[in-house]
């Protein structure tokens, strides 16, 4: 019997390839100090198609914006180390970064405190998590951040057009090949389980995917983004637990 997650996820082939091509991996900060919010909210958009690093205070969150790139900024106001306005502010004096406030603190007061200080959008806890991605997509949408063409070795996807080129080459991948390629690239440097790219894929190729021809969807991949497919370089085996895409 087919259960309700997978019912929601049957969709036909040309409709996600379609969907596909306008995939874009997002890069979030998210600066929260509950623990349990971090967690479930970074796999709830993880699932979503972003990329989330987290910082529980002030001082971390601050490093993070200046050691990395990222296209937006989840903050919650009341911190462990520091609070919220002081990192929106800071981020809005030596970038553009757009700001979403996450709190609890829904008073007029702290409303209009983050507006003025540059703050793109304010949603208050507890929030439907599907209401924040459609409010982060609205704010990248205003703001430009809508696009970016990631590179790895002579690999280049560009996320706007939805496709993956080498040394300007065009790789011609199939729909199933390029999310494949992007939920690696999403989680640069983390290890993917096999179940877990089997379910990332299920809704493309449905009963006709399998552990076996997983196997055989990897090997294809690595023939076309691969300068040596015998000998990987970008899609790396982790033994006995899957594959990985180092940073």
């Amino acid at each position: 019997m087919i259960n309700q997650l997978a019912i929601k996820r049957i969709l036909c082939y040309d409709e996600k390839k379609s969907e596909l091509r306008s995939l874009y991996i997002t890069k979030l900060l998210l600066v929260e100090d509950d623990r349990s919010i971090v967690t479930n909210l970074t796999e709830f958009l993880r699932t979503e198609g972003f990329s989330v690093k987290s910082a529980s205070g002030q001082q971390e969150a601050l490093s993070l914006a200046e050691s990395e790139s990222f296209d937006l900024a989840l903050l919650d106001i009341s911190l462990a180390d520091g609070n919220g306005f002081a990192v929106c502010s800071a981020l809005k004096a030596f970038s553009q970064l757009p700001v979403i406030f996450l709190t609890a603190s829904g008073d007029e007061y702290s409303t209009v405190t983050g507006f003025d200080l540059g703050a793109d959008d304010y949603i208050a806890k507890p929030f439907r998590p599907r209401e924040l991605v459609s409010r982060i997509r609205n704010v990248l949408r205003l703001t430009g951040k809508t696009g970016a063409v990631i590179q790895i070795g002579d690999v280049n996807v560009d996320t706007i057009r939805g496709t993956a080129s080498r040394s300007g080459k065009d790789l011609c991948l199939t729909a199933l090949e390029y999310r494949l390629l992007l939920m690696l690239l999403n989680h640069r440097g983390a290890v993917l389980t096999r179940a877990q790219l089997l379910e990332s894929i299920w809704d493309i190729a449905g009963d006709f995917v399998n552990d076996n021809t997983l196997t055989v969807y990897i090997k294809r991949l690595r023939e076309k983004i691969e300068p040596d497919p015998q000998n990987p370089t970008i899609i790396r085996t982790v033994r006995g637990f899957g594959y990985k895409v180092d940073v």
